[in-house]
């Protein structure tokens, strides 16, 4: 990275889409200044930053604002091409372009934003709809330590700041077991490979705080 380089990314401890940012400036290599974001009150430079989401992460680079975390992620991997995220091959990167939306809106409103509005018996329904909608993932990982093969990479960012390191403490806040380790044999092997990585491991939330806040924003999801 060039010396005049300036990154400075804004987040929340709590968020994936901000610790995925988080994964991919690590797995790079390129030193970055971390502004933490209240959810309750957030700063004004948030707010001048991204006026029409108003919400994290934010990336800015010498001056310049990125938003959305996938754009931020693509943005990393074409200005910083070494240690590449995404696959260099065109069909495998639009496949974790797919996976990766799956993950962020589908598998996010079933697994977090119905799943908060429903009762016991609508959970279990909800859990069932995640499930199919996991089990693609489970298929695109079979053979594989990660999503990309040997290494971690888009999709596992994606994917692993999501659904293991927050949808799964959402559900272990209410007491549903949605992924086992039967159904999921290689989703669950992921995890545990993930969990060994150092850029990942720096990025994930701790669980008990993480399991508490994660019913803290379901509760404010049935209150909206």
């Amino acid at each position: 990275m060039a010396e005049k380089d300036q990154v400075k990314l804004l987040g929340i401890w709590a968020s994936p889409f901000s610790r995925r940012v988080e994964m991919a400036l690590k797995h790079k290599g390129i030193p970055y200044e971390y502004v933490e974001e209240i959810l309750e009150n957030k700063s004004p430079l948030l707010l001048a930053l991204n006026p029409i989401h108003k919400k994290v992460p934010v990336l800015v680079h010498n001056g310049k604002t990125i938003l959305e975390s996938h754009v931020i992620l693509e943005y990393i991997d074409e200005t910083w091409p070494h240690n590449p995220i995404l696959p260099q091959d065109p069909y495998e990167r639009s496949k974790a372009r797919f996976f990766a939306k799956l993950v962020d809106e589908q598998i996010m409103n079933v697994g977090f934003f119905s799943m908060a509005k429903a009762d016991e018996k609508g959970r279990e329904v909800l859990a069932e709809q995640a499930r199919e909608l996991i089990m693609y993932l489970e298929k695109e990982l079979v053979g594989k330590d990660y999503f990309g093969g040997k290494t971690v990479g888009f999709l596992d960012f994606v994917a692993g700041s999501l659904i293991p390191f927050c949808l799964e403490r959402g559900w272990e806040g209410i007491g549903l077991e949605v992924i086992t380790e039967e159904k999921f044999p290689e989703f669950k092997k992921w995890v545990k490979n993930l969990e060994k990585v150092e850029i990942v491991k720096d990025c994930v939330p701790p669980r008990e705080k993480h399991v508490e806040h994660m019913n803290y924003m379901a509760e404010r999801v049935r209150s909206s």
